[in-house]
């Protein structure tokens, strides 16, 4: 499949959180989850690293992912799609030394941008509780170091702050000002805990807002058309695994105690299959270049 340049996706991106439309972000963990997402529709795709830590390693997102595993996979979800991808940059797994590796490396495997966040290694999942907080200036280094060693001014850094379930709504407020401040382009404020602080958050800022409507997290989860009207622009679903885990939950439980596959629709022909994942593409090349039988 042929794709536009990464330097294209990056402008794309940079365009569409600039304008006024709400931008669902479609969560990913590998190339099958990523064409899914965008045959969907979705305009941007997301590299979770929830997803990839648990469908890469079968382990949970505290900590064991490391930046070579995830930027690999990030390289494998932008070669499968054409949307802008937008990768999980954790905590930069170190200082601001780390940050400029990271930057580097998440632009090398053809990302449009990245979210990094304030939280102390070993980071854990935003809606997990034990989270532990970083000192802001540490963060604030982070975010001018990747503002600095970034080759495209297009790529989008969303700075996030976990600070509402250590420090309080107002502390978290207070971070992400510091964080706009330091060169951050889009605002992740994780976790608010209810309506009144998800409602609140857009009347304290102006730049792009990142919402994360976690399935069976923290957080409300409004309509995609409500969370849009509040002022949030990009709208991220990333738990692309959890319904992937339960329609394969499902398919076993079939096959051990029904004797056969599920028949509920639920799963995809094998044709389809195929054709989503390029098959057409391969025969095209086999007629073109005659292999031999």
């Amino acid at each position: 499949m042929s794709t536009p340049s990464t330097r294209a996706r990056t402008a794309k991106l940079r365009e569409m959180i600039n304008g006024d439309k709400p931008l669902p972000m479609g969560g990913t963990f590998d190339g099958v989850s990523a064409k899914l997402a965008e045959a969907a529709g979705f305009p941007i795709i997301y590299a979770s690293g929830f997803g990839i830590s648990a469908s890469r390693l079968g382990m949970p997102d505290v900590g064991y992912l490391t930046m070579p595993e995830n930027v690999e996979m990030v390289s494998r979800i932008c070669d499968a799609v054409s949307a802008p991808v937008v990768a999980d940059g954790d905590t930069c797994y170190g200082n601001y030394m780390n940050a400029t590796r990271l930057i580097r490396d998440v632009e090398k495997a053809g990302a449009s941008g990245m979210h990094i966040e304030d939280q102390m290694f070993p980071k854990r999942c935003g809606h997990m509780a034990g989270k532990r907080l970083g000192p802001a200036k540490e963060m604030c280094d982070k975010i001018k170091a990747i503002c600095d060693a970034r080759s495209d001014d297009n790529f989008v850094l969303i700075a996030r702050t976990d600070a509402i379930a250590t420090d309080g709504f107002e502390a978290a407020c207070e971070r992400a000002h510091m964080y706009v401040e330091a060169g951050a382009d889009v605002i992740f404020i994780e976790a608010p805990v209810d309506d009144w602080q998800m409602n609140e958050i857009p009347r304290r800022f102006d730049v792009p807002l990142m919402y994360n409507a976690s399935w069976d997290g923290l957080s409300p989860v409004p309509q995609l058309e409500d969370l849009s009207k509040l002022g949030y622009r990009i709208l991220s679903y990333p738990d692309s695994i959890m319904a992937a885990a339960g329609g394969l939950a499902h398919m076993y439980r079939s096959i051990l105690q029904g004797g056969n596959y599920p028949d509920d629709g639920m799963m995809m022909r094998f044709g389809a299959f195929n054709t989503m994942i390029g098959l057409p593409e391969v025969d095209a090349l086999n007629d073109k270049y005659e292999l031999p039988d």
